[in-house]
């Protein structure tokens, strides 16, 4: 996986962090092999900003690539 692979996960906790993430949500991640060696993953909030959090509060998600792009931002 590359460093810069983005990632899409489903918030299904957020215990100890109430106020930065809902439960029910759909997140988008990026790669980090270092976070992610201490059971962390970099997740994306509403302003774009990344953060760690405990990867035990997210399950992974596919999403198709076009679909994806609504993710990101990149739809026009």
């Amino acid at each position: 996986m590359g460093e810069t692979e983005q990632r899409y996960f489903l918030s299904v906790g957020n215990e100890g962090y109430a106020a930065s993430l809902q439960v029910r949500t759909i997140y988008r991640g990026r790669s980090d092999r270092a976070a992610e060696s201490h059971g962390m993953l970099r997740i994306f909030d509403e302003t774009g900003e990344d953060y760690l959090f405990p990867a035990s509060l997210f399950v992974p998600i596919e999403i198709p690539e076009e679909e994806a792009k609504v993710f990101a931002g990149e739809a026009g």
